[in-house]
């Protein structure tokens, strides 16, 4: 469910970059697009770190 979550977000992001700067050429369109890509990779693993550290604590352990 996150991934479609970071997703979606990706695409907003993505969509409000075109309408907000029209002019921009093809290159900063792809640039840009690579940019929030990278961002929601590296979102995404501090999720999945954060989810495996919660995860493996227990409260029956001592």
């Amino acid at each position: 469910m996150k991934k479609k979550i970071n997703w979606l977000a990706w695409l907003i992001l993505v969509i409000l970059w075109n309408y907000g700067f029209p002019r921009a050429t093809p290159l900063q369109d792809v640039l840009v697009a690579v940019i929030l890509s990278v961002f929601l990779i590296i979102i995404q693993r501090l999720q999945s770190r954060g989810l495996q550290k919660t995860s493996s604590r227990s409260k029956f352990k001592n």
